[in-house]
């Protein structure tokens, strides 16, 4: 079992909010679910600057914390899809007002990193 370095801050309820989709791919990963079941190699494909250690340990985190549950299918060759669940849903509206936030701050972006190509 995962053995926190830091410990939670309970007395923080940012902090625990960011505790569970701080990480650089939660959101993204939460994002995509939203509207499809995904196989792990779809998932992997959608975010190929990600590693796939990362992408793998970051799903298994959300559904430890039960906000995508994994079904593995019986089968050979074994077959696992990943969906979003009623509590992963409840923080889609965090992470559409993170989309429409960066949306409406591009030129934000673009000064500090250069205008994309």
């Amino acid at each position: 079992m995962y053995e926190r370095k830091i410990p939670v801050d309970f007395d923080c309820p940012l902090r625990l909010t960011m505790s569970l989709i701080g990480s650089k791919w939660k959101s993204c990963i939460l994002d995509e679910l939203r509207s499809k079941v995904l196989r792990p190699s779809g998932i992997h494909k959608l975010f190929p600057a990600a590693s796939p250690r990362v992408l793998d340990l970051q799903l298994r985190e959300l559904v430890d914390d039960g906000l995508v549950e994994k079904t593995v299918y019986p089968e050979l060759p074994p077959r696992s899809e990943y969906a979003i669940t009623d509590l992963g849903r409840t923080l889609l509206p965090i992470i559409d007002a993170m989309i429409d936030w960066g949306t409406r701050n591009v030129a934000l972006f673009e000064r500090k990193y250069g205008v994309r190509s």
